[in-house]
């Protein structure tokens, strides 16, 4: 492994790394931007029957546009202007103006955009959003603030990342493994050598430099009406109205069955398995890959192929799921969380922690179910109930005034007017043997890298690449046909091999 790979994703001194050089990494192509929007574009949705005032605005800035050493500024410069106070107001005053307003302002960043969302009762708006504006366009930049914010962000990969939440780990890692070299590769909280490096004067240049009229998409909703819109656009122009440009996002370079195995003191073994995919939601087959990924299992979904069978039949984990395209929940909510879009997507699938004996035999499985969608006929009673599935979970996307907002800014972001009422259209036209088309044209598993979490890593990265059965093991009594099935399943073929496998340990993630 070349020097430079190696900083960002190190691998065991004794391990053979195909992680690539840099001519390697290098990007093969560059996929069509995303659409370029005016600056201080507006997306509203006024419901006058509500009285509350839903607003989002969504910059299109993110991780990609932390300087090379200063990765997570994104992140927190962000979090400065929401949380750091405002130049005629200190962060603990800012906190109590909001405090009798009942209002709401929430924060988020991630690879491209950062979405700033409020609501508040219409009665308090015109208190309110002066209050957001200047947070905004005169943020304090307080040194005892940044300290403060800088970290938790350092807490957040040190503590939490690398030591509480195997999940998480396991998709920061698979993004580091996919998009190593590239803009996407490291975790939206940052490095903790980009953080430490880090100063007040990067965020305050950092500001003016992304935070700007030019990548802001202004969204209004609820009981805003065409007035307040007009009037926030202007309070808006406060904001610098032009920065740096934007980010040129590539393809990644080629890579197939890469494996990387996290060492860390663990109960379980979590995976995350994936590809980066240029199909996105404007590519006429993203309906049908939808369903079909949907159909093997989505979050917390019982009606999935995986869930049933790794969870329901053989109880090995909570659940096992499939995305078409990358995918964070909203809050606690199994719903998919809008604003959260990319050049370049990426198929992925969680294996759910399992008992670390299980985790070569659960991985089995997956593959022996996803080998089987492709090569079989869909049953029509699964395929017909994740269908249903979708149809009803796709109301639920837009139920509040702040998703509606949400789901418009990206149909503008993306260039796919309509997209929700589309895609449930085209839900219910769609056959199975055309997702069965889909799925064989754009599901792959040649190209699947593999990430697991686990406490004995060399023991897992052995059995993943030996060859022999893996036989799982139950605490009761299982059916006949699971057991049978299983003398199957513990034998199907496991791509991984040795030589492409690199072990690290948790507490070199996200170091540099």
């Amino acid at each position: 492994m070349s020097a430079a790979s190696a900083t960002s994703l190190p691998s065991a001194s004794d391990t053979p790394a195909r992680l690539g050089s840099s001519t390697e990494r290098a990007a093969t192509a560059t996929p069509p931007p995303l659409p370029e929007l005016p600056p201080l574009a507006v997306v509203a949705l006024p419901n006058t029957g509500s009285p509350i005032l839903a607003l989002r605005l969504v910059f299109r800035a993110g991780s990609v546009d932390d300087p090379a050493g200063r990765e997570g500024l994104t992140a927190l410069t962000a979090r400065l202007l929401c949380e750091g106070g405002t130049a005629s107001r200190t962060a603990a005053e800012f906190t109590r103006a909001l405090y009798p307003m009942a209002a709401e302002l929430r924060c988020d960043t991630d690879k491209e955009f950062t979405t700033i969302a409020a609501r508040v009762h219409r009665e308090r708006a015109g208190a309110f959003v002066p209050l957001l504006v200047e947070a905004l366009s005169a943020p304090r930049f307080d040194a005892k603030e940044f300290e403060r914010l800088r970290a938790e962000q350092l807490t957040a990969i040190r503590a939490r990342l690398r030591n509480e939440n195997d999940e998480e780990l396991g998709k920061v890692m698979l993004d580091a493994l996919l998009f190593e070299g590239h803009p996407y590769r490291h975790a939206v909280v940052g490095t903790t050598a980009g953080l430490t490096a880090t100063t007040l004067d990067d965020a305050r240049t950092h500001w003016r430099r992304v935070f700007t009229q030019d990548r802001l998409v202004i969204g209004t909703a609820g009981g805003a009406t065409s007035d307040d819109a007009s009037a926030l656009v202007e309070r808006l122009k406060a904001l610098p109205q032009t920065g740096g440009p934007r980010v040129t996002i590539p393809l990644p370079g080629p890579r197939s069955l890469e494996t990387l195995v996290v060492r860390r003191a663990t109960a379980s073994t979590a995976g995350s398995f994936g590809f980066a995919s240029p199909l996105r939601r404007d590519h006429p087959d993203f309906p049908a890959l939808f369903l079909g990924l949907s159909y093997l299992g989505e979050h917390r979904q019982e009606h999935g192929v995986f869930f049933r069978e790794l969870r329901d039949r053989r109880g090995l984990n909570y659940g096992t799921y499939a995305y078409a395209e990358h995918y964070r929940q909203d809050g606690w909510e199994a719903l998919p969380r809008p604003n959260v879009r990319r050049t370049v997507e990426d198929v992925s699938f969680w294996l759910r922690p399992v008992e670390p004996a299980n985790g070569p035999f659960a991985t089995r499985a997956l593959l022996a179910l996803l080998d089987e969608a492709l090569r079989e006929p869909l049953p029509a009673a699964r395929f017909e109930t994740a269908r249903g599935f979708l149809l009803g979970a796709l109301r639920q996307w837009t139920l509040t005034d702040q998703r509606r907002l949400g789901w418009a800014i990206d149909e503008r972001l993306t260039g796919t007017p309509g997209y929700v009422e589309r895609l449930r259209s085209r839900l219910t036209s769609l056959t199975s043997a055309e997702v069965q088309r889909v799925l064989l044209a754009h599901l792959r598993p040649q190209r699947l890298s593999f990430v697991f979490v686990t406490r004995d890593a060399d023991a897992l990265a052995a059995a993943l690449s030996s060859g022999a059965p893996t036989p799982p093991t139950y605490p009761s009594p299982r059916s006949t046909d699971v057991l049978e099935a299983d003398a199957r399943l513990e034998r199907f073929p496991l791509p991984m091999r040795r030589q492409q496998t690199v072990i690290i340990d948790a507490a070199q993630v996200m170091e540099r």
